[in-house]
Formats: C-alpha cells, sequence, structure tokens
C-alpha cells in the first residue's frame, strides 16, 4: 500500500531535481559533523530515510519473491556502503574533490556500457570538467579520503546496476523502503559505537530530518523512477552535474566561492549532461519512427 506517490516527474528532471536535493542534504550534513562526527550523521540519516519510506510506501514484505529479495537485498547494501563511505570521505576531503572522485565510478560505467560513438564525446566533455573543478592545486589530498571517495564511487556505480535490475521486477517505490532497511542494518552497527552520538541531542532532529528527506528519501525515489526509463550509461552521464551542483551548493550554503576554471568546469558538465539527454532523446524518436506498424 502506498500513502505518497511521487509526482510523474519526466526521467531527466527526475535526475537533475535529485542532485539538487542530494546536494543541499549534504551541505546540512557537513554542518554538524562537528557535532555528531560522520558516522552518526550517516546512520541518523539512512535510519530516519528507511523510517520515512516504510511509513509512506507499506511494502508487503511477505509478498516479495525469492528473486526480489535476491536482488533488493544487494541493492540496499550497496545504498548503506555508499553513503557511509562518503560521509567518511568529506570528513576528510572538501566535498567538491569527495564528489568529483566518487563520480569515476559511474563513469566508468558509462564508458564501459556505451555503444554509441556520441556517448563517448559527452563522456571525454564531462571528464574535462570534472578535471578543471577537482581543486587538485589548492587543497592538500588526504590519501584516506581520497581512496574512501573513490570506493564509494565503486558502491555507486553498483547502485545504478542494481537499481536497474531491481526495477525490473519490483514497483521502485517499493524496491527504496525495502532496500533502506538493509541499509539501515548495514549502518547501525557503526553508529552505535560511534562516539559522535553521545553528543545527540533532540535539538539536531530537525536537521536530521531534513538531511534524511533531501539526502536519501527524495532522490532515491526520484532515481529509481527515472531507472525505468533511462539505460545505465544515460543515467550515468547525466549524473555528471553532480560536481558542479555540489560547488554550486557549497558557494551558497558554505559561502565557498567559484573561480573562473570552475565556472568553466561547471559549463562543460551541464553542456556534456545535456548533450547526452538531447541524443537520447533523439535516438528514442528515430526508433519509434522505424518501428513497422
Amino acid at each position: 500500500m502506498t500513502i505518497l506517490k511521487i509526482p510523474n516527474i519526466p526521467p531527466v528532471a527526475a535526475v537533475l531535481l535529485a542532485i539538487v536535493s542530494v546536494q543541499g542534504g549534504a551541505a546540512i550534513a557537513k554542518s554538524i559533523f562537528p557535532v555528531l562526527g560522520a558516522v552518526t550523521t550517516a546512520t541518523f540519516r539512512i535510519g530516519l530515510s528507511a523510517l520515512f519510506l516504510l511509513f509512506m510506501f507499506r511494502p508487503q514484505l511477505d509478498k516479495l519473491s525469492s528473486a526480489q529479495w535476491k536482488a533488493v537485498i544487494p541493492f540496499g547494501l550497496s545504498l548503506g556502503a555508499m553513503n557511509l563511505i562518503f560521509y567518511l570521505s568529506i570528513e576528510r576531503i572538501p566535498v567538491g574533490l569527495a564528489v568529483t572522485l566518487e563520480f569515476i565510478g559511474p563513469l566508468l560505467l558509462a564508458v564501459f556500457s556505451s555503444r554509441r560513438a556520441s556517448d563517448f564525446v559527452w563522456i571525454l566533455i564531462a571528464a574535462a570538467g570534472i578535471a578543471l573543478i577537482a581543486p587538485w592545486n589548492e587543497h592538500r589530498i588526504d590519501i584516506t579520503g581520497a581512496l574512501l571517495a573513490l570506493l564509494a564511487g565503486g558502491f555507486w556505480a553498483a547502485y545504478i546496476l542494481l537499481g536497474g535490475k531491481v526495477s525490473k521486477i519490483m514497483d521502485g517505490n517499493q524496491a527504496v523502503a525495502v532496500g533502506m532497511i538493509f541499509a539501515s542494518l548495514l549502518v547501525m552497527p557503526f553508529g552505535f559505537t560511534s562516539p559522535g552520538l553521545q553528543n545527540f541531542t533532540p535539538g539536531l532532529i530537525f536537521a536530521l530530518c531534513a538531511i534524511a528527506i533531501l539526502s536519501s528519501a527524495i532522490p532515491f525515489l526520484l532515481e529509481m523512477n527515472a531507472l525505468k526509463v533511462l539505460p545505465a550509461q544515460t543515467f550515468s552521464i547525466l549524473m555528471s552535474m553532480e560536481p558542479a551542483i555540489a560547488a554550486l551548493s557549497a558557494m551558497v550554503f558554505l559561502g565557498e566561492h567559484l573561480k573562473i576554471n570552475e565556472w568553466l568546469a561547471i559549463a562543460l558538465v551541464i553542456s556534456a549532461s545535456a548533450g547526452a539527454a538531447l541524443t537520447k532523446r533523439r535516438n528514442d524518436k528515430k526508433a519509434e519512427t522505424q518501428i513497422p506498424h
């Protein structure tokens, strides 16, 4: 039974809204790291998201088939690992750098799954933008933080693949709700043993709920609906906007101002994402005209 349904949003718009939501949540999350720490913040984010989704969609767990369980469990575990590891990385390195490194996972997935030459063009343009936006020469890179961001990118690629698979055999909303249960089970042992938990106060609950809704509940629902329509490589290229929007969010919410090369990076990444979307739309129309009637 579904308590709330996400409006019918075009897949490209859904992905873009998901990115904006995630980055707004990330800005709020990092602002409370000094109090709760990354692990405790990630645990609350995922746990509260699971509660919201279970309330909204009321998944009927007793009616899931064996094939659905086998698909949704690794999907949920990849969500939990991706979020926990990413939060650990941004505790050590700047958000823009972490998002840039994390994107390498989906970008590689796009390269290896592409079948059209045009896709490689957009990937190259997106990669150029990512290279420009990464603050390689302005910050001392914490190796552990960088490796954690790369590992989070690997789980992000796994999330894309597993999400595409589970969306074919389950309702997307149900899949996200059930998957978040297993994401919570994965991170809770870390959260319960984290020293940051001792600093929790009821006054933080509003911010934590906002993080959960913006960073998990809303984007996961939007992405699951988009994955029903978009192929993995197109979805991955659209997600290349993540570093650009991360930089914009940092400017708005954290007071981090952009330089000329960073604005150029944003232009390149947005151009690549728009080009990928337009190419897909054009090819879809062409395919439709070639279907015999």
